[in-house]
């Protein structure tokens, strides 16, 4: 595989202002690839009456718009109007997150989804590290076996600040849960500049083999803030560099939540530097090869 094989798609949760039909077709029309599909209130309520119904016309609209799919679940208040994120998977009574991520899965799986992501969450204060872990692990295995029945690949997202933060937090994860065939890897390439003590390149590398879904953005160290490309730190070709060399075939989707004031703008300026990056990952591949032959 080469950087030139990469898919790009954009994610929804980037477009809150728009209508999901409109926004599938503001994304379609810019040329990406597919759609990182954030499940919510306005954008495929989960929760909303005739489900099935509007699941089937979604797969239809998708695939006229020859968008490929991954759901992601990081809502912000659809399970609780008060509290962000709330309940996770940590909390005292985590019933709520567990019919949210099964009913994921199963519009993942009648959508034909690439994966469904989903993360840990921040640990609440009154629960200790050892007790959050194990409601984890519990978590997860629920979701794993709903996910093994429906045929569907998950990808779990290290996330700054959550329990499972960096990439050594999911292998831990992966080693409780028995590896599972289904249980896969969320990168977000941000994170990794962020968090992560390897740069971003190496930190893809070691990823790779597990990789299922991933989310693109700019991002600093130390920060958790989503930029918009060339605002942050990370160096985008040597980045997709690495993940074409990984073989990773999935959707690589911009992941900008926090500008949907000037989604189609941000869109349109998204595709256009991450095809510019990619070019430059080729020309690095390319130069590369060409050193390694003269030697």
């Amino acid at each position: 595989m080469t950087s030139s094989d990469i898919r790009f798609g954009y994610g929804t949760n980037g477009f809150a202002n728009h209508r999901l039909e409109d926004a599938l077709a503001v994304i379609a029309d810019l040329g990406y690839e597919g759609v990182a599909l954030t499940l919510d209130h306005h954008h495929l309520d989960p929760f909303a009456p005739e489900l099935p119904r509007r699941v089937e016309a979604l797969a239809a609209r998708l695939d006229r718009l020859g968008l490929a799919v991954v759901i992601e679940t990081g809502a912000r208040f659809l399970l609780d109007p008060r509290r962000k994120h709330a309940p996770t998977l940590l909390d005292d009574e985590p019933a709520a997150r567990l019919d949210f991520l099964r009913r994921a899965v199963h519009i993942g799986a009648d959508l034909g989804a690439e994966a469904v992501s989903f993360w840990a969450g921040i640990r609440p204060s009154a629960v200790s590290r050892g007790l959050a872990w194990d409601r984890l692990v519990r978590g997860c295995a629920e979701v794993v076996e709903a996910a093994d029945a429906a045929g569907v690949r998950l990808g779990f997202e290290p996330e700054p600040g959550m329990l499972v933060e960096t990439l050594d937090d999911w292998f831990a994860l992966r080693g409780k849960l028995g590896a599972p065939d289904c249980f896969g890897l969320t990168l977000d390439i941000g994170h990794c500049r962020c968090v992560e003590p390897l740069p971003v390149a190496d930190c893809v590398t070691k990823a790779g083999p597990h990789l299922v879904n991933v989310q693109i953005d700019d991002m600093r160290r130390d920060v958790h803030e989503h930029l918009e490309f060339g605002s942050g730190e990370v160096d985008f070709p040597a980045a997709l560099r690495a993940l074409a060399e990984t073989g990773y075939r999935g959707l690589t989707a911009v992941e900008l939540p926090r500008h949907s004031h000037a989604a189609p703008a941000v869109a349109r300026t998204s595709l256009a530097f991450l095809t510019h990056a990619r070019a430059a990952a080729e020309f690095l591949s390319a130069t590369r090869v060409a050193e390694e032959v003269s030697l």
